[in-house]
């Protein structure tokens, strides 16, 4: 050890994993709403192909972020010290939650 080097400090995540767990459940919740509210009101009245592509891709966003999350979820359950959310995951999280907040948005008015 060198003399006046300061050792790291041990990493106490507490409750964080937890938390951030219930975060993802939460957003995969609002996802599976925007989900069923999008074919509820593409079946609703009258039925459209545009509206039922809206629906189809709200569909497939909603299953692509549902299988990220748990993905995410079954690591952040596997280990003390989960690894870091890939960029790359991250971004596909938020491209397919903004996605399906419009597709949704867009059946909706």
């Amino acid at each position: 050890m060198n003399p006046g080097a300061v050792p790291e400090p041990v990493r106490d995540p507490g409750l964080q994993p937890e938390r951030t767990r219930l975060a993802w459940r939460r957003t995969t919740l609002a996802g599976t709403v925007v989900a069923v509210l999008a074919v509820r009101s593409a079946l609703q009245g009258d039925v459209s192909v545009v509206g039922l592509v809206v629906c189809a891709l709200c569909i497939g966003l909603w299953l692509g972020f549902l299988a990220l999350a748990h993905r995410r979820i079954s690591v952040l359950a596997s280990s003390a010290e989960p690894a870091a959310l890939a960029p790359r995951h991250a971004t596909v999280a938020t491209l397919c939650t903004v996605a399906l907040a419009l597709g949704g948005a867009a059946l909706v008015l």
